[in-house]
């Protein structure tokens, strides 16, 4: 076995909290350092008057992933969960409903009702996403992309052989456009450029394998809520030695001959055999890496988007609605071209609805329901915030109160309110981007940071900003990477 290594790791994003918990299991020794009070990163949650809200991620995909981490434990850390029956539930202004049922007999039944010219082109484009998924994304998701053991394998000979078949130098929107007659089924397979915060008329056709992730592999839910899933890494953490330190910001990297050796923080400083970074890569490189200058590619590239969230506590039962649910914009193209184009919000925006207390009841007081209402934003440049808020606030109920016939102001007994600048504060996401950079490119896997430094030994980056990407699993795989190159 190698040596034991003393590693610091900035930053308790579930990245983070992952790659201790596998550093550990491995017999190193890492200390994990938290500006904040509380860890998690944007996994926090919030409770007020009765409700209960996971403030940052709402769906959870791939589990495997987490009980990969449980597994590393000998006394198993109990992480339950269950499989959701509804993936989602559309909405668009016309009145048109579909459910998106987990059971394969359910959901061809109703694409029977509601989009019967395009039942066979759904089911034909799910196999395709589970094809383009099983083909390359054991090699974009969860491999180095800049190191050459990942490109000599005849997994990746095979993958590039096949790789035409899904016309990759196309645009999501261009495939989908031409896979399907109803321009409402273009709109559900375009949304999953949303997944890491890019837009469909610009993100490549290699994106159109997220909804295998969702679609065939199915949509969970934690038990205790995705507040679950940090609060779980930190168990195994703790079983396995990890040390944490809260309120405690890092404020250095200390770099000796090309090589990490240390940090800095608010209260001391520490020596380390490697540091790895779970801060997005932009504060890392302009406050924590003093005499490195960061690569011209990365600082150019565009942000994703970040959003304005609303958590609503709502004095009513609505039955129409699921877990998941999206309020579909009449002209999307139109509002990512606001979003990224203009910086700034459409005037018809798509409305994400997640209510966790469909599944656990205790999230809100009985009869009523805890509402996580995500809007598309763009990255943080000093726009107008609270006129923006506002403008956003009205839109929303008035979309809502159309589209369910109800009047949802007169419901909202509760409010908060977390906007680009509030998530760039709290989290030091640069620009308050959720995921990071966008992928708004046709070469954007190549594109993001990599998962250590090309001149700076023993330096590791995980994380959303980096590769592969944001959302939960790729933060988990981007983990994985890390303590494998460690």
């Amino acid at each position: 076995m190698a040596k034991a290594k003393k590693i610091g790791i900035i930053g308790s994003g579930v990245a983070g909290l992952a790659i201790a918990v596998r550093l550990a299991a491995k017999g190193h020794r890492p200390v994990v350092f938290e500006k904040e009070e509380t860890l998690g990163g944007k996994m926090g949650q919030l409770s007020r008057e009765g409700y209960r809200f996971d403030t940052g991620p709402s769906l959870f995909t791939r589990p495997c992933l987490m009980n990969e981490l449980t597994s590393l434990v000998e006394e198993n850390e109990a992480f339950t969960y269950q499989k959701m029956d509804v993936s989602c539930q559309y909405f668009w202004e016309d009145g048109t409903a579909f459910t998106a049922y987990e059971n394969k007999d359910a959901l061809r039944k109703e694409l029977n009702r509601v989009f019967p010219e395009d039942e066979k082109n759904f089911m034909e484009r799910l196999q395709q996403a589970k094809e383009l998924y099983d083909l390359v994304g054991n090699i974009f998701i969860e491999k180095p992309l800049n190191k050459w053991k990942t490109w000599l394998t005849k997994d990746v000979a095979k993958a590039l052989a096949r790789l035409p078949k899904f016309k990759l130098g196309s645009t999501m929107h261009e495939v989908n456009q031409a896979g399907f007659v109803n321009p409402k089924m273009r709109q559900i397979f375009d949304r999953f450029a949303t997944y890491n915060g890019s837009n469909p008329f610009e993100a490549p056709a290699l994106l159109n394998m997220i909804p295998h992730l969702e679609l065939n592999l199915g949509t969970y839910y934690p038990d205790g809520g995705l507040r679950s899933i940090p609060q779980t890494l930190v168990r195994l953490g703790k079983k396995l030695g990890v040390e944490y330190r809260t309120a405690e910001a890092v404020t250095e990297i200390q770099v000796e001959d090309r090589k990490a050796v240390g940090i800095t923080t608010s209260r001391d400083s520490y020596s380390f055999d490697a540091v790895v970074s779970n801060a997005d890569v932009h504060p890392t490189y302009r406050y924590l890496l003093k005499d490195t200058t960061m690569p011209k590619r990365i600082e150019k590239q565009e942000r994703s988007s970040s959003g304005i969230i609303f958590y609503w506590g709502v004095s009513k039962v609505f039955p129409q609605l699921s877990l998941h649910n999206i309020f579909f914009s009449e002209c999307y193209e139109k509002e990512f071209r606001a979003l990224f184009k203009n910086a700034t919000m459409a005037n018809d925006p798509t409305v994400y609805l997640n209510i966790s207390s469909k599944v656990d009841p205790s999230d809100a007081p009985e009869g009523s329901e805890n509402w996580f209402i995500l809007i598309n934003a763009p990255a943080n440049r000093d726009q107008n915030w609270d006129a923006l808020i506002a403008e956003v606030r009205k839109n929303v109920i008035c979309k809502l109160e159309r589209m369910l016939g109800e009047p949802v102001a007169e419901f909202i007994e509760f409010e908060e309110v977390l906007d680009p600048r509030t998530i760039e504060r709290k989290t030091s996401s640069y620009q308050g981007s959720l995921y990071g950079t966008s992928s708004n490119h046709r070469s954007a896997a190549f594109r993001r940071h990599t998962n250590d430094h090309n001149r700076i030994g023993n330096l590791y980056f995980c994380g959303g900003s980096v590769h592969p990407g944001g959302g939960i699993p790729l933060c988990l795989n981007s983990a994985k990477i890390v303590s494998n190159l460690i």
